[in-house]
């Protein structure tokens, strides 16, 4: 129902999706050298235009939608109290490249963003978890993942990525 004094409710949630002005960090990034292996820590990483990580054991398809994926910082500890953890899990056993904080990821999706001077990604879709999450946490550990495994994306304009780089939303 639309209230009048509100105006059409369409321009005014096209007005609240485009109102985005924080920024973010990338706060961890993880490569996996070998498939079905841990990730391991870097401080910093290549991303190469239209393809992947490079040292990523993954190779996904020129245009592919998911090149490389992310998950919200913040979300580390919730996944951790749905399993009755004390900590926030190390970000290595979602098996995600990118860990971001400072910015909702969710207001992200169908948006390009910037990583620093070089880095451009669009990102695609949600990146639901798998069964591996069952591996890795133990039981109850996909659904504790549900509605927080975070985005995938496309290298748009790949580059060097460190931690502590900023990540700003493309107008």
């Amino acid at each position: 129902m639309a209230f009048p004094f509100f105006g059409d409710d369409k321009s005014i949630v096209a007005r609240l999706l485009a109102t985005l002005p924080q920024t973010g960090s990338i706060e961890w990034i993880g490569q996996r050298p070998v498939r079905r292996e841990p990730l391991i820590s870097i401080p910093e990483a290549e991303l190469k235009t239209d393809s992947h990580l490079l040292g990523d054991h993954a190779r996904p398809k020129a245009g592919g939608k998911r090149q490389i994926t992310l998950i919200q910082h913040e979300h580390l500890a919730a996944v951790a109290g749905f399993l009755g953890l004390d900590a926030p899990l190390n970000p290595g056993r979602l098996r995600r490249n990118l860990v971001v904080s400072g910015l909702n990821l969710l207001a992200l999706k169908n948006r390009r963003i910037s990583i620093g001077d070089d880095i451009l990604l669009d990102i695609t879709g949600e990146c639901h978890p798998c069964s591996r999450m069952e591996e890795e946490l133990g039981p109850g550990g996909y659904n504790a993942m549900r509605g927080h495994g975070g985005l995938t994306a496309h290298i748009a304009q790949g580059g060097r990525i460190r931690v502590g780089d900023v990540v700003r939303v493309v107008a």
